[in-house]
């Protein structure tokens, strides 16, 4: 039985508690404008983990917007600091976007995958090793 791995937001009042936290090997990058503009970063950095394993305490708000799919994307964050917490749309099925800043946990976690790379800033390398994809 894998081990849940806890984070926070900024203020510590909104809390992520992941089940099986530790079975996740890789982290996805994300340039899409959608979480750049959400994470104020070039990129946000997420674990695909399932809805049922991930529990969100605290004070939270929501944002839904409709995405360039045509999906609407829901968007986690505390109420009080406004940290990105996670993001939801029926693009993930069973699964949540869960924001891996957060997590202390994720610091020395490779990554596995970029989605919207097209829109990758030109600054910033591909990462070596990691999938590159122009969608999600």
């Amino acid at each position: 039985m894998s081990n849940a791995i806890q984070g926070q937001c900024l203020c510590g009042q909104t809390t992520i508690t992941i089940e099986n936290g530790d079975s996740f090997k890789d982290q996805i990058l994300c340039h899409c404008w959608d979480c750049k503009q959400s994470s104020g970063s070039a990129f946000s950095t997420n674990v695909l983990a399932p809805v049922k394993d991930t529990k969100i305490e605290g004070p939270t708000k929501e944002y839904s917007v409709k995405a360039l799919s045509g999906n609407t994307v829901t968007r986690v964050f505390c109420g009080n600091c406004g940290s990105a917490i996670s993001h939801r749309s029926v693009a993930f099925g069973e699964g949540a976007a869960i924001q891996t800043g957060n997590f202390k946990y994720f610091a020395d976690k490779p990554v596995g995958l970029e989605f919207f790379a097209k829109d990758r800033w030109t600054a910033i390398a591909p990462i070596e090793g990691a999938t590159q994809l122009n969608t999600q």
